[in-house]
């Protein structure tokens, strides 16, 4: 387990660097040397034979700061909805090739990750504020949690109310319940001096929404579920909770472990599995199923998204996708997945967000590598998974923290949240995810999983 990333592409395809499209328009392709490194220049991009870049929307006033970094994204007919650390997007995508922005609400915070859910919009809030309210500043810092924003009106969101949560909100999972909407939230902490994060921190806590009345919005539940830890340095929170209603069934990335849920009962979730991986897995940062619910893909974010691990120097196993089988109801991991293309020093790269290609019968995610950029993979032979695609730019300079948030397939299409480049729309033809385009999505938030 502890091989060297080799620079070997496991693409059948050869690399092809691509001009970037100007701003909502198709690409045009140029011929480019084969490569098995990211060697393109600033601002270029390359792509493997089978992906296209199709368009890109760079970020706009007031979302394009220095510090408003793109976060991530959710879907709901012809619109997708962008987090960012300034406030968020709406954006028509009914072509995808000329996406346009329809709103932006300045609503500064960290780090803004969006759900959506009907005419609800959910941002989590990581920041302390002096308010619930987006014109609240940072100066008494008393304040952080749910946001949530009525989004009948897609070109006038209104905010609507707030939840605060002990430590905040790094990311939320919401799990539908008829008119009601519970939402899991995942936060760090404890941090003794802290006005909004004392010790000790419960994990998860759960927020009911009432969908007619979300002003009315509470904190119902804050499950112990390691009990044995609430008075120990280890409470650390949780990172992220996948939920798969469907399956009464959530995994939930809890820095130090990963955790098998039964929200058969979504107010009281019972642990079935904890699991760790002390010698590859530094922060259990996401988890996906696959279509069935027979696998789970946990991420390990090594150093934060803000190192470059994808390098020579960083084992495979450190900073990749742990691919578990679920047997018996039980975890058994089966493999490991890291991007086979080595980054350069000045390239933040680790696992981040992704979501599956809805290819029936097969197990394919895209995701986000930050400046690894886009990758497709295929983990249908959980112990042997490869990487089948992937799309990427050249340094970002500055050494700045940059490139793929949150890479996600939607209806024919994958779309990502570019850091500092705004949202780019890719395309993959081939033939093993080809079916996924005959899968029509109405609506797609990564943490509440659908069966296709």
């Amino acid at each position: 387990m502890g091989t060297v990333l080799l620079l070997a592409s496991a693409c059948a395809a050869g690399p092809q660097p691509a001009e970037a499209p100007t701003p909502a328009t198709s690409t045009r392709e140029t011929s480019a040397p084969a490569a098995t490194s990211s060697a393109a220049p600033t601002g270029d991009v390359m792509t493997s034979d089978n992906v296209k870049f199709v368009a890109n929307l760079p970020r706009t006033a007031p979302l394009n700061g220095k510090d408003d970094i793109d976060t991530d994204l959710a879907f709901q007919g012809d619109y997708a909805y962008q987090g960012n650390f300034g406030g968020f997007a709406i954006y028509d995508i009914s072509d995808p090739a000329t996406p346009r922005i329809v709103s932006q609400v300045a609503c500064p915070a960290q780090q803004n990750d969006v759900s959506v859910y009907g005419d609800l919009l959910i941002l989590s809030v990581d920041e302390p504020r002096a308010g619930e309210e987006c014109d609240a500043g940072d100066g008494s810092r008393e304040w952080e949690g749910l946001r949530i924003f009525d989004i009948s009106d897609k070109k006038s969101p209104e905010y609507v109310g707030a939840v605060r949560t002990d430590c905040g909100s790094h990311t939320h999972t919401m799990v539908p319940a008829g008119e009601t909407l519970y939402v899991y939230v995942s936060s760090p902490g404890p941090e003794p001096e802290s006005k909004t994060c004392p010790p000790p921190h419960e994990l998860i806590q759960i927020v009911e929404i009432p969908t007619k009345s979300p002003k009315s919005a509470k904190i119902v539940a804050k499950p112990d579920i390691f009990p044995e830890r609430q008075h120990s340095d280890l409470a650390s929170g949780c990172h992220d909770i996948t939920a798969y209603p469907e399956k009464k069934l959530a995994a939930a990335a809890c820095f130090g472990d990963g955790v098998l849920l039964d929200i058969s009962d979504p107010v009281k979730p019972k642990v079935l599995q904890q699991i760790t991986d002390t010698e590859n897995f530094q922060i259990w940062h996401s988890a996906t199923f696959n279509n069935d619910a027979t696998k789970v893909v946990f991420s390990d974010e090594l150093g934060g998204g803000g190192q470059a691990t994808c390098d020579r120097n960083t084992p495979a196993t450190k900073g990749a996708d742990a691919v578990y089988d679920i047997v018996n109801g039980k975890l058994e991991r089966r493999g490991y997945f890291k991007i086979p293309r080595e980054q350069q020093e000045n390239e933040n790269c680790v696992a981040h967000n992704g979501s599956l290609i809805p290819v029936p019968g097969k197990d394919v995610m895209v995701q986000a590598w930050y400046q690894g950029g886009v990758s497709i993979w295929d983990f249908t032979d959980s112990a042997h998974p490869k990487e089948i695609g992937y799309f990427e730019r050249g340094p970002f300079p500055g050494g700045d923290i940059a490139g793929s948030w949150s890479a996600y397939y939607y209806n024919g299409y994958i779309y990502s949240s570019d850091i500092r480049e705004g949202l780019d729309v890719l395309r993959i033809d081939d033939p093993l995810t080809d079916p996924a385009k005959k899968v029509k999505m109405d609506d797609f938030n990564v943490q509440t999983q659908k069966s296709y």
